[in-house]
Parts: structure tokens; sequence; C-alpha cells
């Protein structure tokens, strides 16, 4: 149509946008859709850019696209259903043809004057609205649809006197295609419920008192109150209050975790406990859930080259059929002297085997399903295509900082010298009391996780680039780098090897002075994420090479990689990183590039696959192809195991779709089968074949160890 720029169709969310000029007739737009059968409306575009029209279809996605789009998906229900599947227009047509089916039969049996009549009718209940959209595929440059397969072979059962088989291969297609639709609408539900998590008013806090908002009018520094039981209506810190959040809804984390002042929380987890004040970070539109439905959706109206390579296929495959049909329903009684009815009768019956129902849903299915299954698990992968490719991963390279590790420093050792571990572990404490410097966070951690009482320090300070001292107990104390504290007191030869031992770990090493003499050690490192080393090796399992690639230094990294069984490059700038991943492009490996920062942004987008971690920066979920959104690494090599068992499913399919066909399209040839068995085998692979695709929704993942 003029003027219309781009269509994007959306099979599993059963949507169609078309993005058009100023002057494109939207009117028209809706009009021509619902010459094919299905309903369209036009809404106003919410971004500032071109105008959009989307076109909702409540009887088949494809159909609301264009020509091509309608080749592809042959009008089957795949548009959305709100309530029970038994109250669609697609189930009440099925039912209504079924009780009409019924009925015939009925007549036939006590009134058998009423024969074909009865089934003829039957059959026309459920065959008007397929020739009807068989017309305006052909009419709107689509002549090649399923819907014209059926009709043709449907009129031509009644013309050589089989109106019965007819009106039963007409009800069996509809039943195939409402279980078709059934089906798919099971992927849908499950992304469709994300949008479920999300509160629909929020407490805000205004001069001291509360007032009940809509969640999405939440504006960034707004103050929220969300009681016990109360679902987070939004992405914030929190800025009072202290409880356990369950996170399981956005993270699939299985115990609730620990909230408290300056702690970040997601939109759509559920506060347990206490109550908690909170500062909005996000507004509604850019919130975790909304970003996971944002990518969700983009994910769906990508189509993946296998599906696209099914969609040139049944271009050229339909019309072939259809020859076939033709040449043998007319060369044996024309060339042998044949009798007509039984070629005719066995041509109309190879049209309907060779319907590529199975075969196109093939790969949408198992694709949406998989999607799907990767979502609720926290994979978001953006599109099929993204999809398909990380099975062919066999090299990943990992940030180090916030990927393979929490991104927060922790104390690993504290080695007591003239005081014990307990009292270096206090004094330490009581000087970083109130510092928001990592090092001192890692300590009040600490002595938080051994239950140690906190003094109260007096003159305290920071000593520019060496440390902090105070005073606690009457005792003048100084917490600083060991180059900074031999400067004040002489460290033994036993010391210093043990200040080297830690280093070579990859641990940053801070000296207690408490009156001139060695109080205690800290070692700090920032630690491998619990299931680092799970993860690492489930990707050499699944037969991928894995390196380290990080701005930190090189014993840390080497430290870090050799405890994770990998190799490390280290102290790399953002394009040192992007070099690295292009060279082994270069080398022929498929690389997947795992990142969380801004650092990460030009390696993620240079590598075949970006993966960035659900608590990155925007710029690296931006880049990237997919997204692991709780930050496990384990997850990564869940991507790719789910990558192969959609590809495994997607081949299983068109095999079993193939294989029905050639099996039924010798025996019918030869006579042993006829029309129903070649719908039932139609409708049979169709179900098989989305039955099979279904299965990857149960899909868990490597499990917790």
């Amino acid at each position: 149509m003029p003027d219309v720029t781009d269509v994007k169709v959306s099979v599993v969310a059963g949507t169609m946008t078309v993005m058009h000029g100023v002057q494109a007739d939207i009117d028209g737009v809706a009009r021509k859709v619902n010459s094919l059968g299905y309903k369209a409306a036009p809404i106003l575009a919410d971004r500032q850019t071109a105008p959009a029209a989307v076109l909702d279809s409540a009887q088949s996605i494809a159909a609301s696209g264009p020509p091509d789009a309608l080749e592809g998906m042959h009008g089957h229900d795949h548009g959305p259903q709100d309530g029970p599947w038994w109250k669609t227009s697609k189930a009440q047509l099925t039912i209504v043809c079924g009780l009409a089916l019924a009925v015939a039969f009925g007549l036939s049996q006590f009134l058998p004057q009423t024969q074909p009549w009865g089934f003829i009718i039957a059959m026309a209940v459920g065959l008007i609205p397929i020739a009807r959209r068989a017309l305006s595929g052909a009419m709107n440059g689509s002549p090649f649809t399923i819907e014209t397969l059926m009709t043709i072979a449907a009129i031509g059962a009644v013309i050589i006197d089989a109106a019965e088989e007819a009106a039963v291969v007409v009800f069996l297609f509809l039943v195939g295609e409402l279980l078709e639709g059934i089906a798919t609408g099971r992927a849908r539900a499950s992304i469709r419920a994300l949008a479920a998590l999300m509160p629909k008013t929020a407490l805000v806090e205004r001069d001291g008192t509360t007032e009940t908002v809509p969640a999405d009018s939440l504006a960034v520094n707004m103050i929220v109150l969300v009681r016990p039981g109360d679902r987070v209506p939004a992405d914030g810190v929190v800025v009072s209050g202290e409880s356990a959040v369950d996170e399981a809804p956005v993270t699939g984390e299985s115990v609730p975790k620990r909230k408290e002042t300056g702690d970040n929380v997601f939109a759509g987890t559920v506060n347990q406990e206490g109550v908690l004040k909170v500062r909005v970070t996000a507004s509604a539109a850019d919130n975790t859930i909304s970003r996971i439905i944002a990518l969700v959706e983009e994910a769906q109206e990508s189509k993946a080259p296998t599906e696209r390579f099914i969609d040139r296929f049944s271009k050229y495959y339909t019309p072939g059929v259809m020859v076939v049909a033709a040449l043998i329903a007319i060369l044996p009684p024309l060339l042998a002297g044949a009798e007509w009815n039984t070629w005719i009768y066995r041509g109309l019956a190879v049209l309907l085997i060779g319907c590529p129902c199975a075969l196109v849903i093939s790969t949408p299915a198992a694709i949406a399903a998989a999607l799907s299954a990767g979502a609720r698990r926290g994979l978001l992968m953006k599109g099929g295509a993204v999809l398909e490719n990380l099975g062919k991963v066999n090299y990943v390279a990992l940030d180090k900082t916030g990927t393979l590790t929490e991104g927060k420093p922790k104390v690993t050792d504290i080695v007591g010298v003239a005081r014990d571990q307990r009292e270096t572990l206090r004094l330490a404490a009581a000087l970083e009391a109130g510092s928001s410097h990592p090092l001192a966070v890692a300590i009040l951690a600490k002595a938080a996780d051994e239950k140690v009482s906190i003094a109260q320090a007096t003159d305290a300070g920071a000593v520019g680039g060496k440390g902090v001292v105070g005073t606690v107990d009457g005792v003048r104390l100084f917490l600083a780098s060991p180059r900074a504290a031999a400067e004040e007191v002489s460290l033994d030869q036993q010391l210093l090897i043990q200040i080297a031992g830690l280093n070579d770990e990859g641990k940053t090493v801070s000296v207690l002075l408490a009156d001139k003499e060695v109080a205690g050690l800290f070692a700090i490192r920032d630690e491998p994420r619990e299931d680092a080393r799970q993860g690492i090796a489930a990707l050499h399992d699944l037969g991928a090479e894995t390196v380290m690639l990080t701005g930190d230094n090189q014993r840390t990294a080497k430290a870090i990689a050799a405890s994770l069984g990998m190799e490390a490059r280290a102290e790399l700038m953002p394009q040192d990183k992007q070099k690295i991943v292009g060279e082994m492009r270069a080398k022929g490996k498929f690389v997947a590039k795992v990142g969380d920062g801004i650092n990460d942004a030009p390696a993620l987008a240079a590598a075949d696959i970006g993966i960035a971690m659900g608590s990155g920066t925007d710029v690296a979920l931006e880049t990237a192809d997919a997204a692991v959104l709780h930050g496990r690494v384990k997850d990564v090599a869940n991507m790719v195991m789910l990558s192969r068992l959609t590809m495994r499913n997607i081949f299983q399919n068109i095999t079993l779709s193939l294989g029905l066909k050639a099996v039924f399209l010798v025996t019918t040839v030869l006579g042993v089968t006829g029309l129903w068995p070649a719908i039932l085998a139609d409708t049979g692979a169709t179900v098989l074949v989305t039955a099979n695709a279904m299965r990857l929704l149960a899909w868990k993942g490597l499990q917790e160890t």
C-alpha cells in the first residue's frame, strides 16, 4: 500500500505493527486487513518516532501482514485470546461445525433421503469462512494458502460424491487450527504473565502523608511506601526500613534477599516483612519488568533464519503440491484409461497431505516456546536469530568484575598479629563505620557477619592516598596499605612474605596499626560468584573455550581465573577487549562476549553474540543481543543449551512433518489411504509438531548444585 514503510508481525503476541508515513491512509490499512477476515484497530504511537498503527488480529496474526506473511502462517489462529479458549470465535466456529456434522450424521441414519445435503450444509458451516479467507488471500497476492488447498479439496470431494468425507475433513481442519492456537497461546500467556507482576497502584509519601496513585504515574525521586505483602511498584533504592524481599518473580532467586538502606529493589518483587521506604530510580516505562517485556516483545518480532527458509520453501512447496495433485488426478485416466472418480479422489487426498501447516509451524512454535521458557528463567534473547546462533558458540569471553565476580569486595582473610582476629576486626570496623568506600563496606559486612559489636571511634579521618586514622578505647589506630604502614613501623620478613602470598592470590592487603604495632592484616578480594566455577565447567562441557577479559591487574586476574579453571587476559582497555574478540572471530571462532559495564559495550557489539549481565549498565543491556537477568554465570551455558535443544526440536519437527507426508503420499497414490487419513495425517502432524515444540516450555536448565 502507498506510504507503508515497514510491517512487523509478532506471532506469539498476536499483533502486527505497521510503520507508515504521514500520508498513509490508516483507515485504508484497517479496511485491507478487515477484508482478509481479521480485525484491525489503529492506536496512537506512544513514541516520538514515525507514526505507527498496531493492528490487533483476533483471527490470525499472519493475515494482518503482507502477502509473504500470509504465505508463512496460513491464517491459523495465533491472535490474542482473552478469556477461556472455548469463547474464541475460532472455537465457536469449530463447535458449531461439529454440531452440524453430528446432526447430519444423525439424520443420515434415520432419514437417508437427507444425504448428501445434510453433510454439504455441515461442510459449508466451516468452509465458508475458510473459502472467504482463500479468496481474500488470492485477491491480495497470496493464491497458494492452506485455505485454498482446503477449499479445492472440499468442493472437489462434493463433486465426486464424497460429501460426508468433505464435512469431516473441514471439521478436522478446524480442530487442528484450534489446537494449534491453544498451544501457541500457552507460550503467549507465560510472557503476558510478566505484566501481571506489576501492581496497579502505589503509596506515595508527600509531606508526611501517604497518597495512593497509579503505579505507572510514578516519577524518578518520588518516595513510595511498600508495606509487607505488597509488590514493589518501581525500581528504586531503599531510603529507610529493613525487610526480606522475594525476588523470585524477577530474578528466579529461590531465597528472599535481605534489603536495607542503600540497597536496590526491583519492580514486581514482593516485600515480605517490614515496611520499606523506597526512592524511585526508574519510571514505569524503564523499570525492570518493562525492560523484560520490551526485550521479549522485540524477540518475538524477529524471525529466525530457519523460519525464513521455511517461509520461502512453502511459497514453492504449496503450488508444487497443487501441480502434483492435479497430475495424479488427470494423468492416469488420460494416459491409462483409469477411472476418473478414483484418481480425482486420490489427487484431492494428495492435496490435503501436501498441506504445509505442520512444516510452517515447526520453527515459530519451537522458537516461541524456547523464548518463553528462557524468559521465565531470566534468559532474555532479542529474537529467534539470537536463539538459533547461541548454539553455535564455541568461544566465550567474559568480563571479570560484576560478571564472573559479584563486583563487591569481601574480606577473605583476617590475620591476627599483636591482637586476635576478632579484636582486629572490631577495631577496624570502628574506624570504617559510616564510610562508603568499597574496602570499608567489606570490613563492615564482615563485622556484621561475625556479629562483632562496633565501638565509637573518635578523631577519625582519612589520610590522603594512605588509609584512615582514628582512636578507639584510647588506642590510636591506622588502617593502611602495606607501603604506608611500612613508613610508620618496621614490618618483619615473615609478615612481608605473608602479605606477598596474599597478593599472589589476587587479594588487596590492608595493615592495621595500633599504637605503632601491627595489630593484624586484612585480605580483601572481589570473589567469584557462587556458581562461576560450575558455569565455566558447563561451558567447557559444551565444547566452548573460555577466557577472562579484564581491566584489572595481572595478578588478581590470573588468581581468579586459575580458581575457575580458565585463562585470563588482564589490564585491557575497552578497545583491547574489542580487538581480542575480533581476532577470535577472524580465527573462525563463533564468539560470545559476556559483560556488564559500559567498557564492555564495544566488545559486546563486536562479538557474534553479546550477552549482558542483568545487573549491568543500560549501555551494556542495549548493546547486547541477550541478557542474563539474575547474573548467574551458568546461565550463559543455559542459553547455549537452550539454543541447541531448540534447534534439535526444530529438526525433529521438520523431519516429523515431512516424514508423515511422504508415508501418506505413497499410500494414497497406491489407494491404501484416502481423504480421512490424509487430513488426520496433516492435523495430527500439526498437533504433534506443536506439542513437541511446547515441550520446551518445561525446560528448567542447569539445576542448582
